[in-house]
């Protein structure tokens, strides 16, 4: 249970870091949602990446 309250807290820090660059995009543009989903979900994969390659047991 310690690992997954672990990989939680990774997956929260790595959208914290890939969505910043989606929230300096300029405002009226209308690509604000889109871009902040784009980064949300792409750090969600690569955060279960790495789980699944090193925190996985089998």
């Amino acid at each position: 249970m310690k690992r997954i309250w672990q990989m939680m807290y990774g997956v929260v820090f790595s959208m914290g870091i890939f969505a910043n660059p989606a929230m300096a995009n300029e405002p009226g543009g209308g690509y604000e949602g889109i871009t902040a989903m784009y980064y949300t979900i792409i750090a969600i994969i690569l955060g279960y990446g790495v789980y699944d390659i090193f925190f996985k047991k089998e």
